[in-house]
C-alpha cells in the first residue's frame, strides 16, 4: 500500500538537518541551512510561522524573544518588525519562501507552529510549486488535517504529510498489538510518514516492532532529535527511514561509517 512520493525519492536512511543544523550555525537561518547544504545534506528540517500581514517564516517558536535580540510575538507582529530581530545576535529570520527558493535542489521538512500559518503556507507552495519536494507536519492532529484540505486536488497523492500526534500514539499502540484500521486509512491518504522522538527519558520511542509495524502499513519512520552517534547507530540498525540532527557532521561521519552517506564527504582543512 506504500506509495511514491518525491520528496521521499532518497536511497537509504535520511539524514535531516533539524533547524537547518542548529549545532553548528544560528538556528533556522540561511546561514544553518547554507552550511547544511555544504555538508551534503539533501533534506532541511525547519518551522513555519506566520506574520500578523501572513508572511511565512522560517522560526521555530511563538515570539522572538528566546533566540533573537528581539521580543513579541510572532503573529501579532507585521513583518516589517519582524524582519528587523536577528537570530543569535546576527542572523535575520527567514522567509520561507526564500528558504525553498535559495535551495531548489533541497527536500524542505516543514513543521506547522500555529494554526494561523496554515492559508499563507498553502500559498506559498502554490507559488513557488513547491509541493513535491516538502513534508508537512505538526505536533497538532487538528492543524495538519486543516492543511490537508488545502492541498490541491490533483496533487493530493503526491504531497508528503506526516502522521499528527493521534496517528503517531495510534501506531505504538499497534506496535503493541493494539487496532490497526485508522493508519489504514491514514496511510491511504496522503500520511507517508511518522516523524517521533527517538527516546522519551531514558527509554526508547522508536523500537524494532514500532519500525516494522510503520513499515507494513506503506509509512516510513523518521526520528528527531538525534545528537548522540550510540544512538544514530542503534536506530540504523533496527531500521530507521529517517535521522533529524543538529550535529550534522556527527551524523555524516555515523552514516559514512555504514557506507549511508549519499554524496563523497567534502574535503577538510
Amino acid at each position: 500500500m506504500a506509495r511514491s512520493y518525491d520528496f521521499l525519492d532518497h536511497p537509504g536512511p535520511i539524514p535531516f538537518a533539524h533547524r537547518g543544523g542548529a549545532g553548528g550555525r544560528p538556528e533556522n537561518s540561511m546561514a544553518a541551512f547554507q552550511r547544511a547544504i555544504d555538508l551534503g545534506y539533501r533534506y532541511l528540517e525547519t518551522d513555519a510561522h506566520a506574520t500578523a500581514d501572513g508572511v511565512v517564516v522560517a522560526f521555530h517558536d511563538r515570539t522572538l524573544d528566546r533566540v533573537t535580540d528581539a521580543g513579541g510575538t510572532l503573529a501579532r507582529l507585521p513583518y516589517a518588525e519582524v524582519a528587523k530581530a536577528r537570530i543569535a545576535g546576527t542572523e535575520p529570520i527567514p522567509r520561507l519562501e526564500d528558504v525553498l527558493g535559495s535551495f531548489p535542489d533541497a527536500r524542505v521538512n516543514i513543521d506547522l507552529k500555529d494554526a494561523p500559518v496554515i492559508g499563507p503556507l498553502a500559498d506559498v507552495l502554490r507559488r513557488t510549486n513547491a509541493w513535491k519536494r516538502v513534508c508537512l507536519t505538526s505536533f497538532s492532529t487538528r492543524r495538519l488535517a486543516q492543511m490537508r484540505a488545502r492541498l490541491p486536488l490533483y496533487t493530493d497523492e503526491d504531497v508528503c504529510t506526516s502522521l499528527g500526534p493521534r496517528g503517531v500514539m495510534a501506531l505504538r499502540a499497534r506496535s503493541y498489538g493494539g487496532p490497526t484500521a485508522k493508519l489504514v486509512r491514514l496511510a491511504a491518504t496522503g500520511v507517508a510518514c511518522a516523524q517521533v522522538p527517538y527516546g522519551l527519558g531514558p527509554l526508547p520511542f522508536v523500537t524494532e516492532s514500532f519500525i516494522a509495524e510503520a513499515h507494513r502499513l506503506g509509512l516510513q519512520v523518521h526520528a528527531w532529535t538525534v545528537n548522540d552517534p550510540a544512538a544514530m547507530g542503534r536506530l540504523l540498525d533496527i531500521g530507521i527511514d529517517g535521522i533529524m540532527t543538529d550535529d550534522l557532521v556527527g551524523l555524516r561521519h555515523v552514516m559514512a561509517s555504514r557506507g549511508l552517506w549519499p554524496r563523497p564527504l567534502p574535503q577538510t582543512g
